[in-house]
């Protein structure tokens, strides 16, 4: 285990021993271009003397803002690397939230992307103690601001300073990882090269039981910003001495994915439901026959998930189907895949359950952002589909008196930046306080029920999770999207984003979700909004998570006429 090295550490050692082997790749005009280990190590090294020269300090905090490459990894690395400390920034951030965070963390510098940094100097005007941005290409300079803009390529290129470096320790805050925000403005976690690293060590330790290693290639594309992907899609296989190929949007995954032919990728649970009722809808349009033998093979699928004999007869079909369907499935995904990892939030069990029998292995785990941020995850050879798993190494877990989810280890954070109530409010006992309801059964596992700030509680005194309502909702390919509500009410409404397929349709589909629901869970009546929550209307968390609070409050007189 690597648990006494600090995460730059972990990347030198690896660079030493895999020196010209692939380290990471990233998709160029005229095709896939890669670094060795041994050209991203000269390359972090150049980066970490260039910031000294320029006097990025221990301690001084440096915004990351741009898509997922390979720059973004070795300015992450090269950051932590002299004892600043690396603020990741989503590209989807609006102005208001970028400059409550510039507010909040006090930057000393920035590193952007051409892409972004006209929106990250429309956010920084106020911004006092900024000293420098180095942003990708040449933009000029700019009088109004009060700090001195360079290009990046100034820190990429350039000779090793002699100046000792400060030499980090495991316990200093090296990430300041932005929360959700789901209900306000963002918070921001000191993450620390031991509680990010105890995550890692955790994962590997796992992974290695089933011969994950050196030998993988993991496809990131969820923005590396966010705790999970920052985790598992990049100091992890770091760790591990895997390849990373990276992909800048989600709208390239479709061709980069038979491009990179990955064995692994980390992804969030929209991306399945969107997958699920892509490929219900072009079933729903396919032959008699293709639809027959997709049905044949989930059923046989499902039965092996509950490990149920086959007959001699069902074999020799689910041999023949799984060259024939599960074949054509995997090859969507580039054939070489063979697991994704959930995370982020709950995966809803059918989602689960159509992906594993169709022979797309889903390793779902859980985490918060605050516990750096694995907490729990199914082991591929003990999986129990309606769970997030049992908890990692060194993790302990813990239900309150009122089901909310408590959990101590190393990998919790050590606190708020700058936000000391925050703080004593989710570090209460040495235990943190994830705002998650859990159940947790005899043999460990854990089933997230709902947020206790989401809980709702009608006017009858009935105590509902809207998640798992939400969850089946949003399994219909008519529902794009969907928000219940009922809090003080005397039952359950709903927000519903119908499809573009699915306005003529919504009605039956409420009708058949209601129809597997306790007469205190059916949604009676709803509300139709024909545009979808999006980061742009910010009604959507770069983690891509409704803010509730926010769409119901923008239909609360709606809401009201319908009660």
């Amino acid at each position: 285990m690597d648990n006494m090295r600090t995460l730059p550490d972990r990347f030198f050692a690896n660079a030493s021993r895999f020196t010209d082997r692939t380290c990471f790749a990233s998709r160029r005009s005229e095709g896939w271009e890669t670094l060795s280990w041994r050209e991203s190590e000269r390359m972090v090294s150049v980066i970490s003397s260039n910031l000294v020269k320029q006097g990025i300090a221990p301690g001084d905090r440096v915004v990351l803002l741009s898509e997922n490459r390979p720059e973004w990894a070795l300015f992450n690395i090269a950051i932590m690397n002299v004892g600043a400390i690396v603020v990741p920034a989503y590209t989807t951030h609006t102005e208001t939230d970028l400059a409550h965070i510039i507010d909040l963390v006090g930057p000393a510098a920035a590193i952007t992307s051409a892409a972004t940094v006209q929106r990250f100097l429309l956010s920084a005007r106020n911004s006092g103690g900024l000293k420098m941005l180095w942003a990708e290409g040449d933009q000029g300079s700019d009088s109004s601001q009060q700090f001195k803009m360079y290009s990046w390529d100034s820190l990429l290129t350039g000779e090793l300073s002699d100046r000792v470096m400060h030499v980090p320790s495991l316990d200093d805050t090296c990430c300041l990882c932005l929360t959700s925000g789901t209900s306000g403005l963002p918070k921001a976690a000191m993450l620390t090269h031991r509680s990010i690293g105890a995550n890692v060590d955790s994962a590997i330790s796992i992974l290695e039981r089933f011969n994950f290693g050196s030998q993988d290639r993991f496809l990131s594309f969820l923005p590396l910003a966010h705790a999970y992907e920052h985790t598992a899609g990049l100091h992890m296989p770091i760790s591990m001495g895997a390849e990373i190929w990276f992909c800048e949007s989600t709208d390239k995954l479709q061709q980069y994915l038979p491009e990179v032919r990955p064995t692994v990728a980390t992804a969030v649970p929209r991306l399945y439901d969107l997958l699920y009722n892509r490929i219900n809808s072009q079933l729903a349009n396919a032959s008699p026959l293709k639809q027959k033998l997709f049905a044949k093979t989930l059923e046989l699928g499902r039965k092996k998930i509950r490990e149920e004999s086959l007959s001699l007869v069902e074999r020799v079909i689910d041999g023949v189907l799984d060259r024939i369907v599960r074949h054509k499935v995997r090859e969507r995904f580039g054939g070489r895949i063979r697991y994704f990892v959930s995370g982020g939030a709950a995966l809803n069990p059918e989602v689960g359950e159509f992906f594993t029998a169709l022979g797309v292995g889903i390793i779902q785990g859980y985490g918060q952002t605050e516990a750096s941020p694995l907490i729990s995850v199914n082991s591929p050879d003990w999986v129990k589909l309606d769970s997030v798993g049992r908890p990692f190494e060194g993790v302990d877990v813990r239900l309150a008196a009122d089901g909310e989810l408590l959990v101590r280890g190393a990998c919790v954070m050590k606190g708020y930046w700058e936000d000391p109530q925050a703080t004593e409010g989710a570090l209460m006992g040495g235990w943190l306080h994830t705002g998650d309801l859990a159940t947790i059964d005899s043999d460990g596992f854990i089933r997230i029920t709902g947020r206790k700030k989401d809980l709702i509680v009608t006017s009858g005194g009935d105590n509902i999770a809207p998640s798992k309502i939400e969850a089946m909702l949003c399994t219909r390919e008519e529902i794009e999207q969907a928000v219940v509500f009922g809090d003080g009410r005397p039952w359950l409404g709903a927000i519903i984003v119908p499809s573009e397929s699915g306005n003529t349709r919504t009605d039956q589909a409420v009708k058949e979700i209601n129809a597997q629901l306790n007469s205190t869970e059916k949604i009676r009546k709803y509300i139709v909004r024909n545009d979808p929550c999006t980061t742009e209307n910010g009604l959507l968390t770069p983690t891509q998570k409704i803010k509730r609070n926010r769409l119901i409050e923008l239909h609360r007189s709606e809401i009201d006429a319908l009660y």
